[in-house]
C-alpha cells in the first residue's frame, strides 16, 4: 500500500503544534473582555473544537478560577456525567493532590434507581455524587438533565460544589440548563446557546489543573 503523498505538514512535533495553534487563536480570536487567567480557559475551549463562536459565547464566574484551582489542590473530588470527560481529562494532574475523575451513570445501582423512577441516569448519577463526596467539581458536558439536576440540588441546599463547569451541548434544555446556572452565585463555568459537549468540558477542565500547577 502506498501512503506516498506529496503534501507535507508544517510540522509533526506535538509541543510545536500546539504553540501553533494557540497563536493562531490568538491572532483570530479578536476583541474581548476575558481576563488573562479567563482567556487561557477560552483558548483551549477554542483549541479543542476550532469554533471561535463557543470561544466568545463563554461565561465565567469571577471566582471559578481560583475556586477550581483550590479544590484541585486539596484534592477534591471531580464528578463527570459521562465515561467520554474521564477518558480525556489528564488525571494525573488532579490525583497528584489525592483527587480523582468520578463517573456514575453505568453504575448498577444508577440503572436500578433510574428505571425504578422512570428518570434518567444521568440525574442519577448526580444524586449520588453529592452523597459520595461535598464541595468538589462537576464536569458536565452531556447531559443537560444532569445539570438541572444539580442546579436544583444548588437551590435547595443540598449540594454546594466548588466549582461547575457546565457546558452541555444539545438542542432540548441545553440552553437553558446554562442560562439558569449563569444565575447562581456558585463559580461556575459555562457557555450561552446549544454548542458545548464533553470534548470542550474537558478543555476547560484540563485549563484549570494546569492553572493549578502553576499556582
Amino acid at each position: 500500500m502506498d501512503f506516498l503523498t506529496d503534501f507535507k505538514p508544517l510540522t509533526v512535533q506535538p509541543q510545536e503544534i500546539e504553540g501553533m495553534s494557540f497563536n493562531m487563536i490568538d491572532e483570530e480570536f479578536g476583541e474581548h473582555s476575558f481576563t488573562e487567567e479567563q482567556y487561557k480557559i477560552v483558548q483551549r475551549v477554542v483549541h479543542a473544537s476550532a469554533d471561535f463562536e463557543l470561544g466568545h459565547s463563554m461565561l465565567i464566574h469571577e471566582k471559578a478560577i481560583q475556586a477550581g484551582i483550590k479544590a484541585i489542590r486539596n484534592g477534591e473530588q471531580v464528578y463527570a456525567d459521562v465515561q467520554m470527560i474521564v477518558s480525556g481529562v489528564s488525571k494525573g494532574r488532579i490525583e497528584k493532590h489525592g483527587g480523582r475523575v468520578n463517573v456514575y451513570i453505568s453504575d448498577e445501582d444508577v440503572m436500578k434507581e433510574a428505571k425504578k423512577l422512570n428518570t434518567t441516569r444521568a440525574i442519577i448519577s448526580v444524586r449520588k455524587a453529592i452523597q459520595q463526596f461535598e464541595g468538589g467539581i462537576f464536569a458536565i458536558g452531556n447531559a443537560p438533565t444532569a445539570l438541572l439536576e444539580l442546579i436544583r440540588l444548588i437551590k435547595e441546599g443540598y449540594a454546594k460544589p466548588s466549582l461547575v463547569i457546565g457546558l452541555p451541548v444539545g438542542f432540548v434544555s441545553a440552553p437553558e440548563s446554562k442560562e439558569e446556572l449563569a444565575k447562581l452565585d456558585v463559580p461556575f463555568i459555562t457557555n450561552v446557546g446549544r454548542k458545548g459537549g464533553s470534548t470542550v468540558t474537558v478543555a476547560a477542565l484540563n485549563a484549570i489543573s494546569l492553572l493549578a500547577e502553576k499556582a
